[in-house]
């Protein structure tokens, strides 16, 4: 019988896992499945640009895996049992169940209000496609001189910001950031940073905490209220509360707590990936969630798995980062170079050449997801029958 391989979730995670795991196993061995709720791939990393009414090319999960040795289920995850190795789903057929011998889990994040009340009610996120979807109609709506206030600055609070205040440069535009504007850059990154906005127009509420929203404000932690016809929520991600429902082994931030071959440290069985994993990088520091942490989390588990069950030694090689890469509208950008462990280096790329160098970033993680088995080997290899698994000598 096939060994039965369950990848949870198609983003750059779970692609880049299914698609390599692909190439490095052979058919006759292994039953590879990937189930997903949707039908598209969806380009997380430019959802920002999907909200201001950019137009993104569809990307069918089908015709992605079409040629190789992978399954496409279209299906909603509503529960993992780990003990006896069943994954429950909901399709348009109804409920229904697979079983699996490895799971590899990468069901990902979704934006998260923190209990801030007036979020849910009034905020809009860009955390999934939906959410993009609803606040481009918002903008579409929102005359000339409305106030839009981005809430988060970080990575994808920056880019929403920008994005949209050189979209629409007729409405005002201004980003709350707890800490300084971009205080985790060189200081010469962050002047750059800065006077981005400025052109932009873009107001900065610097070390400002949001503790409510309304329906055309947004409270601040000191009582003031700042203007915001449109209140773009980015301040922060939470996991998918499906593994919170097991026996996994969980971060208090509700990751599943991996190895350094991305192995859940509980269930030997059980692979995590991408924002559901908590695995550390360099310095012990946890991976954050981002494409950079995901696509290198999927080739790690994907050669890990297939060395464990081709009884080859599992390699050893350490996650780290190379740099951040930020869009600020189409035309400007910031690359920061950084340590393994994510600090910020004295030396970064700004400007135009920048927002090129992002757009290659980002066409080369879609472009590794949509051909998932380019330069399959001539030769992949195949697993021992799970019978012979059993009576092997441990």
């Amino acid at each position: 019988m096939k060994h039965r391989i369950v990848v949870l979730g198609s983003g750059y995670a779970g692609a880049s896992a299914a698609g390599r795991l692909a190439r490095r196993l052979h058919p006759d061995s292994v039953e590879i499945t990937v189930v997903n709720a949707e039908a598209e791939f969806v380009e997380r990393v430019r959802l920002h640009q999907l909200a201001t009414g950019q137009r993104l090319a569809p990307r069918r999960l089908r015709d992605i895996y079409a040629g190789t040795s992978v399954r496409l289920r279209l299906a909603r995850v509503t529960a993992v049992d780990v003990d006896q190795k069943i994954v429950t789903l909901v399709d348009e057929h109804g409920a229904g169940e697979i079983g699996y011998d490895t799971l590899v889990y990468a069901l990902g994040s979704t934006g998260t209000d923190h209990g801030v009340p007036g979020v849910a009610t009034h905020a809009y996120g860009i955390a999934g496609e939906e959410s993009a979807l609803r606040l481009r109609d918002r903008l579409v709506r929102l005359g000339a001189g409305g106030n839009v206030l981005v809430v988060g600055g970080g990575l994808t609070g920056l880019e929403a910001a920008t994005e949209i205040a050189e979209a629409r440069p007729d409405l005002a535009v201004a980003i709350a950031a707890r800490g300084g504007l971009g205080d985790w850059l060189d200081v010469k990154a962050r002047r750059h940073l800065r006077r981005v906005c400025d052109r932009l127009g873009i107001t900065v509420h610097e070390h400002t905490d949001i503790v409510g929203v309304a329906e055309e404000s947004a409270v601040t932690g000191d009582d003031r209220a700042i203007p915001a016809q449109v209140t773009v929520w980015t301040a922060g991600f939470a996991v998918h509360p499906i593994a919170a429902a097991t026996p996994l082994k969980l971060a208090e931030t509700g990751q599943i707590i991996v190895d350094a071959s991305m192995r859940a440290i509980s269930h030997p069985d059980v692979y995590a990936i991408g924002d559901a994993a908590f695995a550390e990088g360099p310095s012990g520091k946890p991976l954050r969630m981002s494409c950079a942490s995901g696509i290198p989390m999927g080739w790690q588990a994907a050669d890990a798995i297939a060395a464990r069950l081709t009884g080859r030694e599992v390699p050893k090689v350490s996650l780290r980062y190379f740099n951040q890469c930020i869009s600020l509208g189409r035309q400007d950008g910031l690359i920061q170079f950084v340590t393994a462990d994510d600090q910020a280096k004295a030396s970064f790329i700004a400007g135009r050449m920048a927002a090129r160098y992002k757009e290659m970033v980002c066409r080369g993680a879609a472009w590794s997801v949509f051909h998932p088995t380019l330069l399959l080997p001539t030769r992949r290899r195949t697993t021992p029958s799970r019978k012979e698994r059993r009576t092997a000598p441990a």
